[in-house]
């Protein structure tokens, strides 16, 4: 192994493998990040395991004391720098949480600093809560694809704050990180050979393509729910037969936020927004809510967008006594023993129906809305358990009266949302939007 200046690298030499004779590829780096200063012991055993499996290894500090700071390539007070903190100064105050958050903004800085100069090709912290909460900030700097692996003790509970909107892999450690036991030797050995073999893939990869997308196509995102399935496999196939990649997104919540953050990213060129549901959830108070920004992101870059009012006839909950007691007296669906759903009522459709149109009379790009007047979910149709006409109705008025004068266009489809055309004509005016506006933004161009 030789190490060769790459540009793609900064200037910073990067190490290469020979393969055969005739090439080289670039030996995969993980950057080890963690608090050397109570978990020495777990990372030097985890950064022994990843150079025997043939990776370079970058250890990052973010420990606050001294103890095993010899061990790390980059230390706690480059990381404090890169917060802008001085790392006495979080020593000498004497506050953890406000010392965690420092160490937790430096780390997230210096990861993607890393990434950018070519310089990780995967990610990997071991930790228990506070060390966790530290490496989820620098975890969810770096963008999907990027390999992200956390083990940590609080992996079997809720995650969410851990993981975020990204692509990040999560191993329950079993036992604490403490010491290196038969237990800790099986996990943290499997969490070292994994990280390993993401990464080789991912340096691979981008040693052959440029990026881990290799794909010229235009990308559109789209919302699906279990209950508007079939009108976005329509405007997926249409799509994809017109020569875009899609990708869909499941509007729980998490995938509505994944979703905006793709939009946010500059990587999509459009957005077909058939299913709004997760704004029944903040509304009224579901489990699937995606925060009251949903709807903005694309907006705000300026991405053509055709949205759709797909499902918001109701609100999740999980298992019908988990529903608070104050909806004791509406009507519900149970849609599967761990999903129970709640029909909106006339005025809270009302109120989904102005906060949508008030969210995209605010966008800077090209947008239409497609109303279908016979059921906005699989179960809002005629016969149905969800059936509300008024109720819909009261919906389509508001959203028309926020876009009243914005130049919007709003259309009335004489279908139910699954209904075969809907899905297709959505996708159709969105290809057209599309062809009409400037070429695509794209990460790094």
């Amino acid at each position: 192994m030789i190490g060769l200046a790459d540009a793609a690298t900064g200037g910073h030499p990067r190490p290469y493998a020979q393969v055969d004779d005739d090439r080289e590829v670039a030996v995969a780096t993980v950057v080890l990040l963690g608090t050397l200063d109570t978990k020495t012991e777990e990372y030097r055993w985890v950064r022994d395991q990843l150079r025997d499996a043939g990776c370079d290894v970058l250890l990052i500090n973010v420990g606050t004391f001294a103890h095993g700071a010899e061990l790390a390539d980059i230390g706690a007070d480059e990381v404090a720098r890169a917060a802008g903190a001085e790392l006495d100064r979080l020593r000498d105050a004497g506050d953890r949480g406000a010392a965690m958050d420092a160490m937790a903004t430096g780390a997230a800085v210096i990861v993607r600093r890393l990434l950018d100069e070519g310089r990780l090709d995967g990610l990997l912290a071991i930790g228990g809560s506070g060390g966790s909460s530290v490496a989820a900030r620098a975890l969810q700097a770096l963008p999907v694809g990027v390999p992200k692996l956390l083990v940590s003790t609080m992996a079997s509970g809720d995650v969410r704050h851990y993981v975020g909107d990204v692509d990040v892999t999560l191993m329950y450690s079993v036992v604490d990180i403490s010491g290196i036991n038969r237990l800790s030797r099986a996990v943290l050995g499997n969490a070292a050979a994994a990280v390993a073999g993401m990464a080789q893939r991912y340096a691979r990869v981008r040693g052959e393509s440029g990026d881990d997308i290799g794909d010229e196509r235009k990308l559109v995102a789209a919302t699906m729910f279990g209950l508007t399935t079939p009108a976005v496999d329509e405007a997926r196939d249409h799509l994809t037969g017109l020569g875009y990649e899609v990708l869909v997104f499941h509007a729980t919540g998490s995938g509505g936020r994944a979703m905006e953050a793709l939009a946010a990213s500059g990587m999509l060129d459009g957005v077909l927004d058939l299913t709004t549901t997760e704004l029944a959830d903040d509304l009224v108070g579901g489990v699937l809510t995606a925060g009251p920004d949903r709807l903005e992101a694309a907006g705000r870059a300026g991405i053509p967008q055709v949205v759709s009012v797909g499902a918001l006839d109701m609100v999740n909950f999980g298992p019908r006594d988990t529903v608070p007691e104050r909806f004791a007296d509406r009507k519900f669906l149970v849609h599967n023993p761990t999903v129970t759903l709640m029909r909106t009522t006339r005025d809270e459709m009302a109120a989904l129906g102005a906060r949508i149109g008030d969210k995209l009379s605010r966008a800077t790009g090209p947008v239409e809305v497609y109303l279908p007047a016979k059921g906005v979910s699989g179960i809002d149709v005629e016969g149905g358990p969800f059936a509300d006409p008024d109720a819909d109705a009261a919906c389509f008025t508001a959203l028309r009266d926020a876009l009243k004068d914005t130049g919007v266009p709003v259309h009335d489809v004489d279908a139910a949302i699954n209904d075969p055309g809907f899905g297709r004509t959505a996708a159709q005016a969105l290809h057209r939007l599309i062809s009409a506006s400037q070429p695509a933004r794209r990460t790094g161009e």
